[in-house]
């Protein structure tokens, strides 16, 4: 050893590559010679590259949850997606052993290599050719054979591929192409423990699709931003579609009221917005009709949840509403509101003591704020209650404190049907994933009696919900699953080893957390609110204005703005720029200047009520900016019928001369100020001591003038006597008799002077 070392030590560089260029010839040949001499395919155990030439899809599986007597069905389509022209190819299916665990299903289906080692042999005797495959053909196939011939074993979850076999002109020897993996759930027989009590939620929530505008007439008619809806509930659109699939299927109903109350809107007259700013007849009156009463008939004996209007985001009044004071009042009213507006249109007594937190997440500030109203069952989600003492899936009902019930829905089942199902094949395996999924809850503890809810996406789209119906058809024949309502999961009795530690604020998940509602947001809808309770004051009928802003301040606060907050702001600002321009329809008119001439006067000012409903409630204020020199009259109730004006006269002193700002304000009875105040100027030109003193010589004048014509005609008359003149005649400077002028006025001329000209006063 030690001479080999030192060889090692002293080679020369030249020497070390020449044999490193003689082991690399050599490497060479001898693959070559292997490659020559290769008479068929490797069978190697490892994954192989080239099993990804051919996408193999399985577009479906039937039945679904196939037992001992069945015949099982393979459909689906090969598309070469290599380069070369792909021959003597055929299709068979394989079967892998039992899946041994939940976790072992995520990954199914999301491999495209083969290996022999996990997926099996092919079975002999079911295989279908296919013709030649040009690079790029797609080719449908079909299989079928009893479900004895798979040669399954005992109840269990079993891995079913669809693969191609065939060979390339690159490559002439027959070999796997590709591979789509499927699960099976196998139960040929019925089972012989305990079923698993499974409780389906089935929901009917919806985006916003109405504000609180309306036309100005005595209906009311509503104004819709767009017709959208109309799609949804026409046929085969996405309500309609969970309406009818939902019918037949044993489900709990979890409806947004808002829905139905704006369904209900839509079977009468409305009105949507145009591009060009004009609104137009809204056309789905009758898909509306429908709509409502196949609801009417498919929630028929069945349990029906009602969130509270509007679905409002309790994730976002918990982190960021509760620092707005009066935020969580529209929690308790959308509570109130959701009973009636279910008992009223569908005649249904809904449940309302179940609240649904965005995605099932949830942490205490939430279960607060969710418990808040009343409601004392909260729907969460197994991944907010992660356990951590059971090697099995409990019950969901647990025992949270305070007599509050988390109902915990399994966070794998729940997800199972999220994601683009449009295409067969992705729908075909989250069927088969469900299905194995709940197969497998089963099997954990197949002598406890356990009670599993699941809680699909908020809105699934037309392709998830036709895949849950799907999956829950499969579970109709009672396999290993018992249907029952959600009422009854919540009173089922909790498993003292499942967690019922509800996590704090910090647990929340940061991305479900950016999506919220910003406390800004929470400020402008309080905003909203305050200007809504300053308004209706001063209404007579009250209802036809806080009903739809009522509704639509629910609806600023909907799950359905997650993600989407520019819209959600939008939304916010035309509710009340459009409440705004309302309140402005009881406004003050703008006044011009005013002038006073003399010591008192009246002055007009006129309040219009633009809205069709009468007014009460208000007093008009008039206040001088100098007192000393102008004082106004006292304030003056308010009270006008729709579509008026109402002019209001004070009365005013002046004591001086001089121009004095006025300032007209509306108040409400508390004292709280409505509307902008109107201001204007009134110039007041009283009598001054100098124009009294003229007067004042005149008068005396007059009265000296009056006693000199007395005295001389005294005078005449006794001369005339005395000369022994006619009595009849005048004496010489005698005209007609003289009668005193008027008295003066009250108040003196008005001016001349025009400089200060403005409204003239009554006087």
């Amino acid at each position: 050893m030690a001479e080999a070392a030192e060889f090692q030590g002293t080679t020369s560089a030249p020497a070390c590559r020449w044999a490193r260029h003689i082991a690399t010839v050599l490497a060479g040949l001898l693959l070559l010679v292997g490659l020559v001499q290769l008479p068929a395919a490797p069978r190697a155990h490892a994954e192989s590259a080239g099993s990804r030439t051919v996408d193999v899809s399985i577009g479906s599986l039937t039945p679904v949850a196939p037992t001992q007597n069945d015949t099982v069905t393979v459909s689906g389509t090969v598309t070469n997606n290599g380069g070369s022209k792909i021959t003597g190819a055929h299709v068979g299916l394989r079967v892998s052993p039992q899946v041994s665990g939940r976790s072992d299903i995520d990954d199914i289906g999301g491999r495209s290599g083969f290996s022999e080692g996990s997926d099996g042999p092919e079975i002999g005797g079911h295989t279908q050719k296919i013709d030649d495959l040009a690079p790029g053909v797609s080719r449908e196939f079909t299989l079928s054979l009893p479900a004895k011939d798979l040669n399954l074993g005992g109840d269990g979850v079993y891995q079913l591929g669809a693969s191609l076999s065939g060979q390339t002109s690159g490559q002439p020897y027959e070999r796997v192409l590709g591979i789509q993996r499927t699960l099976l759930p196998w139960q040929p027989s019925a089972t012989e423990g305990k079923k698993t009590r499974l409780t389906f939620l089935w929901p009917l929530v919806s985006s916003t699709h109405l504000t609180a505008r309306t036309e100005s007439d005595q209906q009311q008619t509503p104004i819709f931003p767009n017709d959208d809806l109309a799609a949804d509930l026409a046929p085969g659109g996405r309500l309609q579609q969970l309406v009818a699939l939902g019918k037949n299927l044993p489900i709990t109903w979890v409806i947004d009221p808002d829905l139905l109350a704006t369904v209900e809107a839509m079977t009468k007259s409305y009105k949507v917005d145009g591009p060009d700013g004009k609104s137009t007849p809204g056309k789905g009156q009758l898909v509306a009709k429908q709509w409502l009463s196949q609801l009417q008939t498919a929630v028929a004996g069945d349990q029906v949840v009602a969130l509270p209007f509007g679905d409002p985001d309790l994730a976002s009044l918990a982190h960021h509403g509760k620092e707005v004071p009066g935020s969580l009042s529209h929690l308790q009213s959308a509570t109130e509101l959701a009973a009636t507006t279910v008992d009223t249109i569908l005649g249904v007594k809904p449940r309302t003591d179940f609240t649904w937190p965005y995605e099932g997440a949830v942490d205490s500030s939430i279960i607060d704020v969710a418990t808040s109203a009343g409601a004392h069952n909260v729907i969460a989600r197994s991944d907010s209650l992660r356990e951590t003492r059971t090697s099995y899936t409990p019950s969901a009902a647990r025992q949270i404190g305070g007599g509050n019930t988390a109902v915990v829905a399994d966070d794998r089942m729940s997800t199972a049907f999220q994601g683009d199902l449009i295409r067969a094949d992705d729908s075909s395996l989250a069927v088969q994933r469900f299905l194995a999924q709940s197969l497998l809850v089963n099997k954990q503890a197949p002598d406890d009696e356990r009670s599993i809810v699941v809680a699909p996406q908020r809105m699934p789209t037309t392709s998830q919900a036709q895949a849950m119906a799907a999956a829950l058809g499969g579970l109709t024949d009672g396999r290993w699953t018992q249907p029952v309502d959600l009422g009854d999961a919540a009173r089922a009795k909790p498993d003292p080893a499942a967690n019922q530690q509800v996590p704090g604020p910090g647990a929340y998940p940061e991305k479900l957390r950016k999506q919220e509602l910003s406390t800004a947001a929470f400020e402008e809808i309080q905003k909203t609110q305050e200007t809504l309770d300053s308004f209706k004051v001063i209404l007579t009928s009250q209802d036809r204005v806080v009903t739809p802003f009522g509704s639509a301040i629910m609806r600023e606060m909907s799950n359905s703005w997650r993600g989407d907050s520019r819209g959600a702001a939008e939304f916010r600002n035309a509710v009340q720029s459009y409440l705004d321009q309302l309140k402005r329809q009881v406004q003050l008119i703008p006044k011009s200047d005013a002038t006073l001439s003399g010591r008192s006067a009246t002055i007009p000012v006129t309040v219009r009520n633009g809205l069709l409903q009468s007014i009460s409630g208000l007093r008009l204020v008039l206040e001088s900016s100098r007192p000393s020199r102008l004082k106004v009259g006292e304030a003056q109730q308010i009270k006008i019928d729709g579509g008026h004006s109402q002019s209001v006269k004070f009365e005013t002193h002046a004591n001086a001369n001089g121009p004095v700002q006025v300032t007209a304000r509306l108040y409400t009875d508390d004292g709280q100020p409505y509307g902008d105040p109107i201001y204007f100027t009134v110039h007041v030109t009283s009598i001054t001591p100098m124009v009294l003193v003229v007067i004042a010589g005149g008068v005396l004048l007059l009265v000296l003038a009056g006693l000199r014509i007395y005295i001389q005609r005294k005078r005449s008359a006794a001369d005339g006597t005395a000369d022994g003149g006619d009595s009849g005649t005048s004496g010489p400077g005698d005209d007609s008799p003289q009668q005193p002028d008027d008295p003066a006025p009250d108040t003196g001329p008005e001016s001349t002077d025009r400089s200060g000209a403005g409204e003239k006063v009554d006087r």
